[in-house]
């Protein structure tokens, strides 16, 4: 019988720790996929401004070359503005302004395409601005991932040290209890563990029973529910709204052996059951026959 409950606390306890290593390594999983997609959006991110800068040299180019066909179409224009004048006999005067006019259109348009090419630079810069934005963003965010998994780790640690103190309660299948005082008597009359039977009061100091004590803070007989604590190895181990009937387990002494309390009866302010030991624990010091004291 003791075996049987010792394995399966034992069970309960590796699939709580599988469970919480399950979830740390989930959450990594998460951050190094979450890392990856930020590298990949930074190098895309990269890429495309690579490709506008390679747009913006190509127009800056183009600009050369028009200008450079500009220069060109001025000379040209002189070259024929002086065979027409000669052909046609217009003045000097003529020429130059009407070349006035054309410097001014050339002009014009070569302050349109700067313009125009400016605004593409600022453009430019605003996107790396915003690009870097995302990467200071980005930085903060796998900052705060790391904390966060420091801070799980730390919730591991201190799940494992509750695991290794052996602080829960079980389901109570395959174990025996008593539901009445009838019942417990011939878990008694079995032989295979301790039994005490107590009465707790509400508001009354921490009663000893056997080689722990126990106090209770709550009680509702409408629902059968009730809160009391545990005081067990200088230790105070809360069991909260539980029912009557609920086998509560828990582990002490050096051994870290099973004690179970099961709480048959609840009355206004009042409860009643019994604590359970393995044949090997410490007697308590008042006896073997320890039982809390009834008013």
């Amino acid at each position: 019988m003791d075996k049987l409950q010792f394995d399966n606390n034992s069970s309960a306890e590796s699939s709580s720790s599988g469970t919480s290593v399950r979830l740390l390594y989930l959450l990594v999983v998460v951050m190094v996929a979450y890392v990856v997609f930020s590298s990949y959006f930074i190098f895309n991110t990269r890429s495309r401004l690579a490709a506008q800068q390679v747009a913006v040299e190509k127009l800056a180019f183009r600009q050369d070359l028009l200008e450079n066909h500009l220069a060109v179409a001025e000379s040209d224009f002189k070259v024929a503005s002086e065979t027409l004048a000669q052909r046609l006999g217009i003045t000097e005067r003529d020429l130059q302004q009407r070349m006035q006019a054309r410097t001014t259109e050339l002009q014009r348009q070569q302050q349109n395409v700067a313009r125009r090419q400016q605004e593409q630079i600022s453009q430019q810069q605003e996107q790396i601005g915003q690009v870097s934005g995302e990467v200071a963003s980005v930085r903060t965010e796998l900052g705060g991932a790391k904390t966060d998994i420091a801070a799980t780790r730390t919730d591991l640690e201190a799940t494992k040290v509750k695991l290794e103190r052996a602080i829960g309660d079980l389901t109570g299948q395959g174990t025996l209890i008593a539901r009445t005082r009838e019942e417990l008597e011939e878990l008694k009359h079995r032989g295979d563990r301790n039994y005490y039977e107590f009465s707790l009061w509400k508001g009354d100091h921490p009663t000893p029973v056997s080689t722990v004590s126990l106090q209770l803070k709550k009680v509702n007989p409408k629902k059968n529910k009730f809160t009391l604590n545990v005081r067990a190895d200088d230790r105070t181990i809360e069991k909260k709204d539980r029912g009557v009937a609920e086998p509560l387990q828990f582990y002490t002494g050096r051994d870290r052996l099973l004690y179970e309390v099961v709480i048959f009866t609840t009355d206004n302010n009042k409860v009643t059951g019994y604590l359970s030991t393995p044949k090997s624990a410490p007697a308590p010091v008042s006896g073997p026959s320890s039982q809390a004291a009834l008013r």
